[in-house]
């Protein structure tokens, strides 16, 4: 994203890059998201406007992303500066003139040898920007060049995708307002209810984001919805709902009839979902904070769910293209200290389905043990459940996804962040 002459709305572009020089120190210290910390940034420095926050955020972002490479070309010891330079330098591709008058003369000609650095072609976890562990496990499903490609692809932004609301209006309405409005977009290529738009508009004050008719939602994680597939007048209970994105599409497939339980252990996510709720006109809908998965309250909700979804906490790896911290953040011992807490989540989650019923066990995550591991380990412990496959759950749907008997969604592939489903049936 080069950043060109008429847009600043700060002092300086000097200005703007010491900003964003002091915003990739505040978030290299690792300690919180870089979403959370960004926003907090951005609160204090409020003289930023849209265009500028954007460039920020984007030039943030792309060091994240290849920060492994930065530093190979940097140094280890490298500052939060030099790497933001660097990312310019290499990685935008600027320009020796877009520096000229915005650095130091001693800088200038640091960022002109930089430019001339060959770097031989390094290992394998760094020509993927990723940490050694996290390549180690990735090689447990991915051959080298998949893993290089999955990693290229994780590397690029992720696409703007959106959900329609269908208590409010249909695909085909909303994105002729969209197109009225100047909005670039097209329907996702899989979900039906999906649209795909091209750039970063701010949607928090448009007008079909504030009547409920769309909702920001990867493609990826609309496919889950379908995987439910639930009815009108159905229980259903959505297990780790967090701010309830799946919560809103579940309401509007079932025309919000019927019953969803939208559980969570943090108050701070439902009470973010109690105005979606309303604002997608939804009355179906019950947030339940519970204190850990074995709540003396789900008792009451045992062998009577239609439907359950458990969207587990997970390493979160599937999404780098949006948070690309997570790679730097996470460490093998969270992943499996995660995968305990998975096992148990879906443990109790299966308490809740009826005879019959079915249930969905879901991740962003790429990584086995999370996903094939956690699910082989219940059904062979579960007798009572089988496996459905995914793959015919949503050609029935007329989603033709290339997957198989679990979902398995990539960037590479489809499009999407990176997602695995697992359906399984209660035997009658």
């Amino acid at each position: 994203m080069k950043r060109t002459t008429g847009y600043a709305d700060a002092e300086s572009d000097g200005q703007l890059l010491t900003l964003a020089t002091q915003a990739l120190g505040n978030v290299l210290v690792f300690e919180y998201p870089a979403d959370a910390v960004l926003s907090r940034f951005f609160r204090e420095h409020h003289v930023l406007g849209r265009r500028d926050r954007s460039f920020v955020a984007e030039w943030v972002y792309g060091a994240l992303r290849r920060l492994r490479w930065l530093h190979r070309l940097c140094g280890a010891g490298a500052m939060p500066r030099q790497l933001l330079l660097a990312w310019l330098a290499r990685g935008e591709g600027w320009p020796m003139r877009q520096f000229e008058g915005l650095v130091s003369d001693e800088e200038y000609q640091w960022v002109k040898a930089l430019k001339a650095v060959e770097l031989a072609e390094g290992s394998l976890a760094e020509r993927a920007d990723f940490p050694d562990w996290l390549c180690e496990r990735l090689l447990a499903t991915y051959d080298k060049d998949a893993l290089l490609r999955l990693a290229q692809s994780l590397n690029q932004p992720a696409p703007l995708d959106i959900r329609v609301n269908l208590l409010k209006t249909n695909r085909d309405a909303a994105l002729g307002r969209l197109r009225k409005d100047k909005i670039d977009a097209a329907p996702c290529p899989l979900s039906p209810h999906g649209i795909r738009i091209v750039g970063k508009p701010t949607l928090q004050k448009y007008a079909l984001f504030l009547d409920g008719s769309i909702e920001v939602q990867d493609e990826g994680s609309q496919l889950l919805g379908f995987l439910m597939q639930p009815k009108p007048g159905e229980f259903v209970v959505d297990f780790c709902a967090g701010a309830g994105g799946k919560t809103l599409q579940l309401g509007a497939m079932m025309r919000s009839k019927g019953r969803i339980y939208a559980l969570d252990i943090a108050q701070k996510r439902l009470a973010r979902l109690r105005p979606r709720v309303a604002r997608a006109g939804l009355s179906n809908v019950h947030p339940i904070l519970i204190e850990h998965e074995r709540d003396a309250r789900l008792k009451r909700l045992a062998g009577k769910a239609d439907r359950v979804l458990v969207d587990a906490p997970c390493s979160g790896l599937g999404t780098l293209r949006r948070n690309p911290d997570l790679k730097w953040r996470q460490a093998p011992d969270a992943i499996d200290e995660m995968v305990t807490r998975q096992k148990a989540i879906l443990e109790a989650a299966a308490k809740l389905v009826r005879p019959g019923g079915r249930l969905v066990y879901a991740t962003c995550s790429l990584l086995a043990e999370e996903n094939d591991a956690v699910v082989d380990a219940f059904l062979a412990s579960h007798p009572e459940f089988s496996p459905l496959s995914a793959q015919d759950i949503l050609e029935r749907q007329g989603i033709a996804a290339a997957t198989d008997e679990r979902l398995r969604l990539s960037p590479v592939v489809h499009g999407t962040d990176g997602f695995f489903a697992a359906v399984l049936a209660r035997l009658a």
